[in-house]
């Protein structure tokens, strides 16, 4: 078994059984990681050293061996530590070694970490250790217990260090005893496991005299209204509505604890400790009971509240990581001359046009609204601007004004018989932050901010993904509760998120900019601005090779990244596709073989089906790979562009009705449902229990951010802003009708759509 950079053979294996996958992947894996190798590459390019591990299953080891090097690094103080104060046993010191968890390693080290002043230093400073070894060992020697603490008596010293009696003996061995128990490792996972399993979480309101500093608004009172007292078990609450709860904690609105009976949890204890009957038992239960009231009780809560946060934060992180990569792999409309619009109503609606790369040609600004109403105006500048520039599409912002914009938009195309134009409603989420970003200031360094606004909102069309990289992923707006959450966590699982996009989808060379080049395998933030000086200063690149002549790109950057880089009308035909240059070799082979050129291979891929692989000097996974590609050079991975239909008379809430049919876009999925833009400046919420008429344990089993639903209208308040929208309520069976004189069935209430669909629907848009 091979022992890589201080990983035992022992933690391979565990390594390899917790993500399931076969040694030698898992060991070439670490190799390559250890060697700079970054996981998109591996994935993509070392499938035959790896046995085809897929990208998941690389950032599982990648997270793992963080894990488990900070495991190995922190055993070894421990270690060293216990071993300078002369109390590592060679049965402690195996128990240290054997542990592949961090919990049970600081456990172990718990006794012999150093303390603040506690009533049992105090007693052990007074000499009682003896005393308590003798409770806690529980050996009968023939004299009795009360005969043996009288030897610790000691009124003759100073009044702090005095022992003036046995029962102040007893309480001081007992107080050595109590912090024995709460030391033990045994003791704390064994109790750990019962408030887990027992636990109850109960959250209330704070008591208006405890929240005069906090802010109990009305908003916020409805926000939180459902935990005013509210319980649920530990081991079944959602990690949103934990996330909740400890948001209301943190707003000084709420506060919650953790419940859970006294009595079996001091039993478990006696149980651990008692060995056999005698004068010492009373003793014994009375250090068990303090230990658990004054010690383990708010130690052990710690740790599960911790755990709690830990686990809902993993939760949220999740659904934030598989929104922004379904918002990343949106499909784009491509490459054509696009005008962009974010609509105003006072200030007007900024237009700015882009070419079919996204360089920014034009802007202007309309009046159609009030107050000034210049509907002429605007149409005689929108005509211009598609004549001059060859506009072959519109994006809208889906901001305020939004629907008045696109119906003005619809009604000129028509008058001006330009059907063969269309317009798009965009998200426009994070736009504001990008055109006041740093980055946005480099690009445009002249324009102001809401034209560069309505750049972003144009090129949000043509390519999200190279739009949206631009932007603080904690910006655009399908995350939940994510300011709660661990924020280093969270930026490194969004960082591999858009890695990983980026990578999937290939990136243009000679088009993108600095901010996405930055995100290809192997490039980092000075690599992809030396490459767009170099393209400024040289031109277009003609080659992949080429990009070695970038000061700062030495063979392994180019390794890594070539095959995730785009040249369109290149030299080599093959920089089209996402074969690596390492493999130009084989495609050559493979066109000596069917004696084509390799032109005419991309060309004519059909050629490829009289292939006999067998002659072929490749391994079987590089050489599907291969051959998938050329079937389709340089395809887009990425679903084909639609645009959602809204409902043309259908622009703000006081237009929806019960029952209403309509089509909407999914913005966000949380764990409770999934929200939906309608097209009425205001989202939707499908709660899970309205998403499928078949069980679902998450929103995400059924939709998508980015995905076109239909949906039906259950009820829409425009006093509260709230929509409520299904899916089931299409694909669900008519009821037969009841009899007049038939009673109807009770039935148990079903949990959401009251209260809580209310509270989340709210929160939901103030964050």
């Amino acid at each position: 078994m091979p022992e890589l950079k201080s990983l035992s053979p022992e933690i391979l294996l565990h390594i390899a059984k917790l993500i399931q996958v076969p040694m030698k992947g898992l060991v070439a894996t670490i190799e390559m990681l250890d060697e700079g190798a970054t996981v998109p590459f591996i994935a993509r390019y070392r499938k035959e050293a790896t046995g085809n591990l897929d990208e998941v299953q690389i950032r599982s080891i990648e997270e793992k061996l963080s894990y488990f090097r900070e495991l190995e690094a922190r055993r070894e103080t421990i270690l060293a530590s216990i071993q300078e104060q002369g109390k590592l046993t060679d049965e402690l010191k195996a128990r240290i070694a054997a542990t592949l968890d961090k919990s049970e390693l600081e456990d172990l080290y718990l006794p012999y970490k150093p303390k603040r002043r506690t009533k049992a230093t105090i007693a052990r400073e007074k000499g009682l250790e003896p005393l308590a070894v003798y409770l806690w060992e529980q050996q009968k020697t023939g004299v009795p217990l009360e005969t043996f603490a009288a030897t610790f008596v000691t009124t003759d010293v100073d009044g702090a260090s005095a022992v003036n009696n046995v029962e102040e003996a007893l309480e001081g061995a007992r107080h050595i005893v109590a912090e024995m128990i709460s030391d033990h490792a045994d003791i704390r996972r064994l109790l750990r496991k019962v408030m887990w399993d027992e636990g109850v979480i109960v959250s209330q309101k704070v008591d208006a005299s405890d929240a005069a500093s906090g802010t109990d608004t009305g908003d916020q009172q409805q926000k939180f209204k459902m935990y005013y007292d509210y319980r649920e078990p530990v081991k079944t609450i959602p990690s949103h509505r934990m996330l909740a709860i400890r948001r209301g904690e943190a707003e000084k609105v709420l506060y919650f604890l953790i419940e859970l009976d006294a009595l079996p949890a001091v039993e478990i204890i006696k149980r651990h400790i008692h060995k056999q009957p005698g004068d010492w038992t009373g003793h014994l239960d009375l250090a068990a009971e303090d230990a658990w009231k004054r010690l383990l009780n708010s130690s052990i809560t710690a740790e599960i509240r911790l755990e709690l946060k830990t686990n809902a934060d993993a939760e949220a992180i999740k659904v934030f990581r598989d929104n922004l990569e379904n918002l990343l792999l949106s499909p784009p409309a491509g490459q054509l001359a696009v005008l962009g619009l974010d609509p105003g109503i006072r200030t007007g609606c900024k237009i700015a046009v882009v070419d079919d790369t996204g360089k920014f040609l034009a802007h202007e600004v309309i009046y159609p609204h009030a107050p000034k109403h210049d509907m002429a105006g605007a149409q005689r500048i929108l005509k211009e601007l598609i004549g001059k520039f060859n506009v072959k599409a519109i994006a809208i912002g889906n901001g305020t004004a939004s629907r008045e914009t696109e119906a003005l938009v619809r009604d000129f195309l028509k008058q001006e018989n330009l059907l063969s134009l269309f317009s798009v409603t965009v998200n426009e989420s994070g736009a504001s932050i990008y055109s006041a970003s740093d980055l946005a200031r480099q690009e445009f360094p002249d324009l102001d901010l809401t034209v560069r606004g309505a750049i972003s909102i144009a090129r949000r069309l043509q390519d999200p993904l190279a739009e949206l990289v631009k932007i603080d992923p904690k910006s655009i707006g399908v995350g939940q509760y994510q300011h709660d959450v661990d924020q280093n966590h969270l930026q490194r699982a969004l960082q591999t998120v858009i890695e990983s996009c980026v990578n999937r989808v290939g990136v243009d060379l000679n088009t993108a900019s600095w901010a996405l080049l930055r995100y290809v395998a192997g490039i980092n933030e000075r690599t992809a601005l030396k490459i767009v000086e170099y393209r400024n200063e040289h031109g277009r690149f003609r080659s992949r090779v080429q990009l070695t002549a970038v000061p700062g790109i030495g063979p392994k950057t180019f390794e890594q990244a070539a095959g995730f880089l785009r040249i369109r009308g290149g030299e080599n035909p093959l920089d089209i596709t996402a074969v690596h240059p390492e493999s130009y070799a084989v495609v050559e082979q493979i066109a000596s073989h069917l004696g084509i050129a390799v032109q005419e291979l991309i060309q004519k891929p059909e050629a490829l089906d009289k292939l006999d692989k067998a002659a072929l000097s490749a391994g079987s996974y590089t050489l599907n790979d291969i051959l998938e590609e050329l079937k389709k050079p340089g395809r887009d991975p990425r679903e084909k562009f639609a645009a959602p239909s809204f409902q043309e008379d259908i622009r703000e809430i006081g237009d929806l009705q019960t029952g209403m049919i309509l089509e909407g876009v999914v913005t966000n999925v949380t764990k409770f449902g999934a929200f939906v833009d309608v097209g009425v400046h205001q989202d939707g919420l499908i709660h899970i229990s309205e998403l499928s008429d078949r069980y679902i344990k998450e929103p995400s089993e059924v939709v998508k951010v980015g995905q076109i639903v239909k949906v039906q209208v259950l009820s829409a308040d425009a006093k509260v802003k709230r929509i409520a929208l299904s899916i089931k309520a299409l694909t669900a069976k008519p009821q037969p009708r009841q009899h007049a004189n038939q009673q109807p069935k009770t039935e148990k209430p079903k949990p959401s759509m009251d209260d809580s669909l209310a509270a989340l629907a709210n929160r939901w848009k103030g964050r």
